[in-house]
């Protein structure tokens, strides 16, 4: 299941780099980059922090040639990318939560405590997107207000360790951790929900 799990989770993050770097004109060469360091970012710091090796995607080449497909199809039809850039979120959404339940299993696999699986969750789930906002010279939305983004990936990884814990089968507790960050990604980017900003002693909040 893994397996399958990491090609999507790739593939989803590989369209979100295309789609970020079209929305600032790259050409050919910036959106190849983009795209594999958005699809293999956060997980190759996983597997540097975690001691895997080799890293995941040179291990299984075919994920690389997988992001190249995609970047380069991107390149190449920039009138289907147009289209959609509207829908931009999804692959986001959906790369960050397997992504982050990956981490989470990954990390659980190799031996690690609870709470370090859920922050190895977090890492392999939000790097690509912190990636995306450097190379775009955005400020990465976890540095600032803006819908959940990072929280979701925790609580995904959470909910997912959690069942683990308990006893759950594992595909189950994969799908459902899976589905919450998936779902409140979805409701952040739709409801604009954020997490409280942070006021100094004396200062009356926003």
């Amino acid at each position: 299941m893994y397996p399958v799990i990491e090609v999507t989770a790739v593939a989803a993050l590989a369209m979100y780099g295309v789609l970020r770097g079209a929305r600032k004109d790259f050409d050919l060469v910036g959106i190849c980059y983009i795209a594999f360091a958005v699809a293999f970012g956060g997980g190759t710091l996983r597997d540097l922090l975690l001691d895997r090796h080799p890293i995941f995607w040179i291990e299984n080449d075919h994920l690389a040639w997988i992001v190249m497909a995609i970047a380069v199809s991107g390149a190449f039809l920039p009138k289907l990318i147009a289209r959609l850039e509207p829908i931009l979120w999804i692959p986001d959404a959906l790369g960050l939560g397997l992504f982050s339940i990956l981490g989470a299993v990954y990390a659980i696999d190799c031996g690690t405590g609870r709470f370090v699986a859920i922050l190895m969750g977090v890492i392999t789930g939000s790097c690509g997107g912190v990636i995306a906002d450097v190379i775009c010279n955005d400020l990465p939305s976890v540095f600032q207000r803006s819908p959940l983004y990072a929280t979701c990936s925790f609580l995904g990884a959470l909910s997912y360790v959690a069942l683990h814990a308990l006893g759950v089968d594992s595909s189950a507790a994969m799908a459902i951790g899976v589905t919450v960050v998936v779902a409140i990604r979805i409701g952040a980017v739709r409801w604009n929900w954020q997490l409280p900003p942070h006021t100094r002693p004396g200062e009356p909040p926003g």
